[in-house]
């Protein structure tokens, strides 16, 4: 199984507050039978929201990311332009972009949003 992360569960494997995570989806998360993946915009979100002081992290978290061990995913311009193709069920443009990479990738997205869950895209509940 291909598990796209959403940024919020990055930010609590990055904090380190797995508690947030439901153990099935830490076990499914550290099955190495299955590719987790991070997709570059996650981490654009990370810098943008700590460049506006709204998100408290240390600075090392680009190495702590690294660390983990995931499978880092570039944004293309087809994920990018897979975007307009999504219902305007909630406009998070970074949250739009991640299930449009998803479903280019055949991915699985894990979210603890709701409103993502709403779209014809694979996904789990956090």
């Amino acid at each position: 199984m291909r598990l796209l992360l959403d940024t919020n569960v990055v930010l609590w494997l990055l904090l380190g507050d797995r508690s947030r995570i439901p153990q099935a989806i830490v076990d499914r998360i550290e099955d190495t039978g299955n590719a987790v993946l991070v997709s570059a915009a996650s981490v654009w979100e990370i810098a943008i929201k700590r460049s506006l002081g709204k998100l408290e992290i240390e600075d090392r978290w680009p190495r702590a990311l690294n660390s983990l061990g995931f499978d880092h995913r570039p944004v293309t311009a087809e994920h990018a332009a897979a975007v307009e193709k999504l219902p305007w069920i909630h406009g998070d443009p970074f949250d739009r972009l991640l299930l449009a990479q998803a479903k280019l990738e055949g991915a699985t997205v894990v979210t603890a949003d709701e409103r993502m869950r709403k779209y014809d895209v694979p996904s789990l509940w956090v």
